[in-house]
């Protein structure tokens, strides 16, 4: 579901808001529209919506959560990223572990912030995101700091590239390897390649395995509408 609104007078940063949960999604464009510093141009309900919003209105900021389904956060800032890299992603979401925090900043996100965040803290993240800096919450932060220190406790696991955290999601939301493929516009042996080297890195070689890797990366989620 994708949702454009009317224009709004010139100057003021212009807002996307992407959350597969269609109340916390009206709930924040209300606060933010009733906050008056932003113009609201388009709602997302799936990462797909999300990329082709941006790809059509080139907004200066949009708000994203992680876990939607059709296509993750994740990938689908990468998309975006790539289509309008003058677009600012901030990430709105309940996960602050460290591997959701390095999978964000490696796509390219302006913003990490979490859900439990106020309404006044949230208009002042994108404020300071719109005048082209970086706004991270505060245990986000030290997630961060971790990551660029090379800070870990055992061997760590590679991380999925943006494509495998596509494949993942399709399979572990019950999609074919032939319905993957036709989605993506990839080949079935591209796809099963693909699938291979998920299911090495998440030391899994079952689907049911595959569905578990999915919801700890948090790269779909069951709790949804």
């Amino acid at each position: 579901m994708a949702q454009a609104a009317d224009q709004q007078p010139a100057g003021v940063p212009r807002l996307v808001v992407a959350d597969g949960h269609q109340l916390f999604r009206e709930t924040l464009v209300n606060g933010l529209r009733d906050a008056g510093r932003f113009d609201i141009v388009g709602e997302a309900a799936d990462g797909e919506a999300a990329v082709a919003l941006c790809a059509a209105l080139s907004p200066d900021i949009i708000l994203m959560d992680i876990g939607m389904p059709r296509l993750n956060g994740v990938a689908a800032t990468t998309r975006i990223k790539a289509a309008c890299p003058a677009t600012h992603v901030v990430v709105l979401s309940k996960h602050s572990e460290k591997r959701f925090v390095e999978a964000a900043l490696a796509a390219g996100v302006s913003g990490y912030l979490l859900k439990d965040i106020s309404m006044g803290d949230l208009i002042t993240a994108l404020e300071i995101v719109g005048g082209n800096a970086i706004c991270l919450s505060e245990e986000v932060a030290g997630r961060a700091v971790l990551a660029e220190s090379g800070d870990a406790t055992g061997a760590a696991r590679p991380p999925l590239t943006a494509r495998e955290r596509e494949v993942l999601q399709l399979i572990a939301e019950g999609m074919s390897l032939k319905m993957t493929a036709a989605h993506l516009g990839l080949s079935v042996k591209t796809i099963e390649t693909h699938r291979r080297q998920i299911m090495e890195k998440a030391d899994t070689y079952t689907v049911a395995g595959l569905v578990r890797y999915a919801l700890r990366e948090g790269v779909t989620t069951l709790d949804r509408e």
